[in-house]
């Protein structure tokens, strides 16, 4: 027995021998993890790479209708998986409201930076990244807080300011009256109506749907005009009904008018210049829209646009409205626009998100 024991007792020893001791061990690698949490009524969440770059990215997400449910804990963006494996930090906010909330999702994020930066003092870069009407939030930001950031990406973006935004909204749905005067169970003042927000969006969508195929020889120029085809003209002018009317709301009143306007691209022009409603703006609420929804085009930063082919949502004619405004305020540097990609609106894959990224990030360096 005691040879064994001895025999046991060497065995422990040299196997002891072998491996090395606790405290010289490589450590277990890191793993990403993934914060949230409420800022001042917005969810938020913050995803960290297992070995960070020590750049962060602020993500913008686009419009929410009012009333979606909301997930709680607050998810990740299908393309913050790919930028954490790139080595970036991703902070996002939920925004504190739904609708349009340009203002708020501003505001929302700031706060967000400043529980990050707080966090992390030793953060190298950071990068806004935007998509659809986060596109606009990301511009904002830039504009108005570019000692913070590094740069920023506007994906698919509506980089409109208030006036032009609620100008093109207004447009397509005096359009629609025009050319669908008596579309079933829509209200008697058509889609821009108070009327309509009172309706749920499903009934508003298959109402449009319901006029548009009735009347194919009108739906034809609309769709012409509004740059979409026409099984997509009931979708687009749904949309624009719901975007129109957060802008009524959050403005306190009708935020633009068309008295002074010249149409042109509706087929017969002359004819539709004449029949169109018109429509008179509120000065407080243009007021109130002109300055939370304001785009100068006044930008210090380095700011990449790139779009989607065939977007029903942001069609050609929005992509150099804020190309001109920088050109106007001699924005330094110019903001540049990458070769538009995929098909529909936000068709971009992860890794095109995280190119559109890396680049920025390397002509910083």
């Amino acid at each position: 027995m005691r040879k064994v024991s001895s025999l046991l007792a060497c065995v422990s020893l040299c196997t002891a021998l072998l491996c090395p001791p606790a405290w010289s061990r490589s450590p277990a690698p890191a793993a990403p993890r993934s914060e949230t949490g409420e800022l001042q009524g917005a969810p938020w969440r913050i995803d960290y790479p297992a070995i960070w770059n020590g750049e962060l990215v602020l993500l913008a997400h686009g419009f929410e209708a009012l009333g979606t449910p909301r997930p709680d804990p607050w998810p990740a963006n299908e393309s913050s998986d790919a930028l954490v494996r790139a080595g970036y930090a991703v902070a996002q906010s939920g925004y504190a409201s739904q609708g349009w909330a340009v203002s708020d999702a501003i505001d929302d994020t700031e706060r967000l930076r400043q529980h990050f930066i707080a966090k992390n003092p030793a953060t190298k870069r950071t990068w806004i990244l935007g998509f659809s009407m986060g596109g606009a939030v990301a511009i904002a930001t830039l504009e108005r807080l570019p000692q913070y950031y590094d740069g920023g990406v506007s994906l698919c973006g509506a980089n409109l300011p208030g006036d032009v935004l609620a100008g093109e909204m207004l447009t397509s749905l005096l359009a629609f009256a025009y050319f669908f005067p008596d579309a079933k169970g829509l209200p008697a003042g058509g889609l821009t109506s108070s009327a309509v927000a009172g309706l749920p969006q499903g009934t508003v969508y298959e109402r449009i749907a319901a006029a548009v195929e009735a009347k194919p020889e009108a739906a034809a120029p609309l769709a012409k005009r509004l740059e979409v085809q026409v099984d997509e003209l009931a979708g687009t002018l749904s949309l624009h009904t719901l975007v129109f009317q957060q802008l009524v709301t959050r403005s306190g009143g009708v935020p633009v008018g068309n008295q002074d306007t010249v149409y042109s691209g509706f087929g017969d022009d002359k004819a539709f210049n004449a029949g169109v409603r018109r429509v008179a703006a509120d000065p407080a609420a243009q007021a109130r829209l002109e300055q939370s929804l304001r785009l100068t085009g006044a930008l210090r930063r380095p700011l990449l646009l790139q779009y989607n082919h065939e977007d029903p949502s942001v069609t050609p004619r929005f992509e150099p409205v804020y190309l001109a405004l920088a050109a106007k305020a001699g924005a330094r540097p110019a903001p540049r626009v990458l070769p538009a990609t995929g098909e529909g609106h936000c068709a971009f894959k992860p890794q095109e998100v995280v190119d559109a990224v890396v680049m920025q990030s390397m002509a910083a360096r």
